[in-house]
């Protein structure tokens, strides 16, 4: 990383998304997982809308056909990346401790492998990133341990946290096929713009979850209802636009560092807000997935500064 700030806007961003399963876990107490994922949405998109509008920048409209495809694009992101994912955090999240559905959304990478390969993204894998893979999910069993039975963690909640990890898993490799030197009129678009397009898309999408337990009376609670409106404006939008300008400057696999940092935010906020406790078992499960993500990240082409560049021209999407 060669500009000091930009440990700051990573340890921030580490911050904010690590304590992003906190404030879901708050904001729990007075909202449903609908109404908590569609809250975080809309004030995500009104901060990234407000960006792009101060920055000069303008949404692509969607009268062309050039314009359509492009939203539609973009909202099968919003599908992957933002609404099913926030969905299934809040409905994991009403039964399992908040460090643990931070450290079950560090199997990221792993399902993005998987599903790289399963459709066609990434053709192959390297004996290290095949021991990463094998390790990282060994990791989630030890976690899980569903030979404890009852006291072990796995249930509904956990499966619904993995299946979150899983949504962001296709989203990206989605992102990759779809939207990788995404523009309009021949002119590739800036990051923020399809940042903020992205979630104006899953803000409409969202309205179509609300039937969904979101229709129901809103505990005017103070504490929950101020995590959740922390949650949107800085844990999705300020910590997104955070994202791009350490993408911008560094590149994504720099920016990726947050998804080490992420797991153990939200394990210490656990326990220290929360007064969550966590075994040996679960320290132990979060290492392995830990190093298991590393290895199957690792380059074995090229140096790391060609992978910088690269990754540069891919737009990332919104995501914790």
């Amino acid at each position: 990383m060669y500009n000091r700030a930009n440990y700051v806007r990573l340890l921030t961003l580490a911050l904010l998304w690590g304590a992003s399963f906190l404030f879901i876990k708050l904001g729990l107490e007075a909202m449903s997982p609908t109404q908590v994922a569609f809250s975080r949405i809309v004030l995500g998109a009104v901060v990234l809308v407000g960006l792009c509008l101060l920055n000069g920048l303008r949404l692509v409209r969607p009268t062309s056909s050039e314009g359509r495809r492009l939203w539609g694009s973009i909202a099968g992101a919003a599908v992957f990346s933002n609404v099913l994912p926030w969905v299934l955090f809040g409905l994991g999240e009403r039964t399992v401790d908040s460090g643990i559905a931070g450290v079950l959304n560090a199997t990221t990478p792993l399902w993005t492998v998987v599903f790289g390969l399963a459709f066609g993204t990434q053709r192959s894998l390297p004996p290290p990133r095949l021991l990463g893979l094998l390790l990282g999910f060994s990791g989630v069993v030890v976690i899980l341990a569903p030979w404890n039975g009852s006291s072990g963690l796995l249930g509904w909640g956990a499966l619904a946290c993995l299946g979150a990890g899983m949504s962001y898993g296709i989203g990206f490799v989605y992102i990759g096929r779809s939207l990788s030197g995404s523009g309009s009129g021949g002119q590739r678009l800036s990051p923020l713009t399809v940042g903020a397009m992205q979630m104006s898309a899953a803000s409409g999408i969202a309205v179509l979850t609300l039937p969904l337990g979101g229709l129901g009376p809103i505990e005017l609670s103070p504490v929950p209802l101020l995590a959740v409106g922390v949650l949107g404006v800085f844990g999705t939008g300020f910590a997104f636009a955070l994202q791009l300008r350490i993408v911008s400057d560094e590149g994504a696999t720099t920016a990726s560092t947050v998804t080490y940092l992420m797991p153990i935010v939200s394990v210490l906020l656990g326990w220290m807000v929360l007064d969550e406790s966590f075994g040996p078992r679960v320290l132990l499960g979060m290492l392995i997935v830990l190093v298991g993500v590393a290895l199957s990240r690792t380059n074995v082409r090229g140096g790391r500064k060609s992978r910088n560049d690269t990754e540069r021209k891919t737009p990332e999407p919104a995501r914790d």
